[in-house]
């Protein structure tokens, strides 16, 4: 059974979070979740798996920076994208810097390269996720292995 991929919209403002949330969901088989609220986002991430989080530049409860270096502490490997109508190299290379951004995207955006870079950050995800789980069983095997050449050498002792 495939998991259904998640996308998470965080923005401000209703239009933009329903404009992004309807397009999706017409033109993608994505599981998408639409926020209007930075705080409620990040609660959501203790308990939501999500492949890609598109979350707006400036919001007043805190910028979209912020949001997202918070968002990586809480999950890491999902890709995080920034949509700005505020587009100036500062911000984005603060952005790439401080919050590990995938993809730096100016509003308006145009559907079609949204969509490309969202499926591109969901497959980017789920690359991360599989080598994190090989990783993960190399070293239980590690352990393992180094168990019993413990006990291999304690019964020639």
């Amino acid at each position: 059974m495939t998991m259904q991929n998640t996308v998470m919209v965080v923005d401000d403002e209703v239009m933009v979070t329903a404009a992004l949330r309807s397009f999706l969901e017409l033109e993608t088989s994505y599981r998408v979740l639409g926020y209007t609220s930075a705080r409620a986002a990040l609660d959501a991430l203790q308990t939501e798996s999500v492949d890609v989080i598109v979350a707006d530049f400036m919001m007043p409860e805190m910028d979209g920076i912020t949001f997202l270096k918070a968002a990586r502490d809480s999950r890491p490997l999902t890709s995080r994208v920034l949509l700005t109508g505020y587009a100036d190299k500062e911000n984005a290379i603060r952005a790439i810097n401080d919050a590990g951004l995938y993809y730096y995207l100016e509003k308006p955006w145009n559907n079609d390269h949204l969509r490309l870079v969202i499926r591109n950050g969901i497959e980017r995800s789920s690359l991360f996720n599989e080598l994190d789980s090989r990783v993960a069983a190399l070293e239980s095997a590690h352990m393992e292995l180094h168990g019993v050449r413990r006990r291999l050498l304690q019964a020639f002792r």
